[in-house]
């Protein structure tokens, strides 16, 4: 049995449902744009297939079988579903009727800037929707591959080359200090940056980055004295103390009140430019809720990034 349903062909559901729909190989044949001969051959395969004679000789005509009528609703209905489910979809969708949960994967950082503006735009459109934002302690694709999230913010790397991607902004790493850090009297020197003691944001723990590399062309180290796992927990730590905190300038852009009492200064080294990029599985691509939901993050996050 197992073996049997392995090789059955599916165009079969479809010519059955022709042959007891029609009552004959003719007006099948005609109905599926094949050759009377073909259409013969079909009901062949199709009475080894089921055990039955389907349709059998009554004068000039054919009749069906019991077993015949027994199935024909039920073919009916199995070739509309295969036939709605593997046609293409259609390219307009009623957005207010979305009754979907949507869950995005991004740093905190992002999630203090955007979540507000996005549940907006998308709650607005969509109001039986859901949105769940999902912690991101790592770029482990996974969730990506096996459907669990439905978009990833943040930085390509190489941990996922088939992913789809579009720009949502470009961003740099700014340092920031406490009012009235002695490092803020002055212009910011490479000298009087490597002097100060640092803060750093690490999913990996690491205490080194390209600002390191940058003063090390210099001839220049500076001592990285905490790494945490997050940019608000430096710039927390960079406000109640002497360290300096490094992160992106984004950081700066959204309504925190505990950004009082910090401020950012333009880094003395050069350091790479942060793409920071919307991320979804290729099998999404299609899918014209998905392809919406996209759309709207990557437009409200445009916006946001404008007005600040």
């Amino acid at each position: 049995m197992i073996e049997a349903m392995d090789n059955l062909d599916l165009n079969l559901l479809g010519a059955l449902d022709a042959l007891l729909s029609a009552g004959s190989v003719t007006g099948a044949a005609r109905k599926l744009g094949l050759s009377s001969s073909a259409m013969s051959r079909t009901l062949t395969r199709l009475r080894t297939a089921t055990g039955d004679p389907l349709l059998v000789r009554a004068g000039r005509g054919l009749v069906p079988t019991p077993r015949a009528i027994e199935m024909r609703d039920v073919v009916h209905r199995l070739a509309r579903d295969v036939r709605a489910t593997l046609a293409p979809q259609a390219g307009e969708i009623d957005i207010a009727q979305i009754d979907r949960i949507f869950t995005i994967r991004a740093g905190e950082g992002f999630v203090e800037m955007f979540s507000a503006p996005l549940v907006t735009a998308i709650l607005a459109s969509a109001p039986r929707a859901r949105l769940r934002f999902a912690p991101k302690p790592d770029k482990n694709a996974e969730p990506l591959r096996e459907g669990q999230i439905d978009l990833e913010i943040g930085v390509l790397g190489g941990f996922a080359p088939e992913m789809r991607t579009r720009l949502i902004f470009r961003d740099r790493f700014v340092g920031a200090a406490r009012d009235g850090h002695p490092v803020l009297a002055n212009t910011v020197t490479p000298e009087s940056y490597a002097a100060c003691r640092h803060v750093a944001a690490s999913r990996r723990g690491v205490f080194t980055g390209p600002v390191d590399d940058a003063l090390a062309e210099l001839g220049l180290h500076r001592e990285t004295a905490v790494v945490v796992p997050g940019f608000s927990d430096a710039l927390r730590i960079a406000r109640q103390s002497d360290l300096i905190a490094l992160v992106p300038g984004s950081c700066f852009k959204c309504n925190d009140p505990g950004l009082d009492g910090i401020s950012q200064f333009q880094l003395p080294v050069q350091t790479p430019e942060i793409a920071v990029l919307a991320m979804w599985h290729p099998r999404m691509d299609a899918d014209p809720v998905h392809r919406w939901l996209r759309g709207t993050v990557i437009v409200v996050c445009h916006q946001v990034v404008a007005e600040g």
